[in-house]
């Protein structure tokens, strides 16, 4: 049997995707109000790779990546979750459906782990209604993709992002600052 361990903290991000850039900016202001200051933001990329969330949020639509200085344990990811589902309402009263789509993960040293409402043979149920996906993996100096990886994430674009995150993570964890 083996001994239960100490959970270590894990890096924060979330990745998001609208239309208009002045969304990207409401949304990260809320989220550090709860999860603290960003240390990473990319610059607005083209969201290209699948028509998606076209009928409902329009076309020519953008993502950034943002991630978090403050670390957490990796089971706030079903809160976490939860409150972006409810800010992305917020951000779009407005409209009939959606204006920004917020997705929600984390990464540590062997993986990028997002979170989900939509269970799949890949999925495992995290709880409230969550499921969590390992959408890459960390192996010979850099993430590579699975045969789900969505792709966007398969990008080196992308991976050039999370292997960057995952630098900021490891330097945070060695000098262990605190949080």
């Amino acid at each position: 049997m083996g001994a239960i361990r100490k959970i270590n903290k894990v890096k924060l991000i979330v990745g998001m995707i609208a239309g208009k850039s002045s969304l990207f900016k409401k949304a990260a202001k809320n989220l550090e109000k709860l999860y603290g200051p960003i240390d990473f933001a990319s610059n607005l990329l083209p969201f290209e790779k699948t028509s998606y969330y076209e009928k409902e949020m329009g076309q020519d639509l953008k993502r950034q990546f943002i991630a978090f200085r403050k670390l957490i344990l990796p089971d706030k990811l079903i809160l976490i979750k939860r409150y972006t589902n409810e800010l992305e309402f917020k951000l779009s009263q407005s409209r009939k459906n959606r204006a920004i789509n917020l997705d929600p993960g984390y990464l540590d040293y062997g993986k990028l782990m997002l979170a989900t409402t939509k269970d799949h043979q890949h999925r495992l149920y995290l709880g409230k209604g969550i499921f969590g996906e390992v959408t890459l993996r960390y192996t010979n100096g850099s993430f590579t993709t699975w045969e789900w990886t969505y792709p966007d994430y398969a990008t080196p674009e992308y991976i050039t992002i999370f292997n960057q995150i995952r630098k900021i993570y490891q330097q945070q964890v060695k000098t262990g600052v605190k949080v």
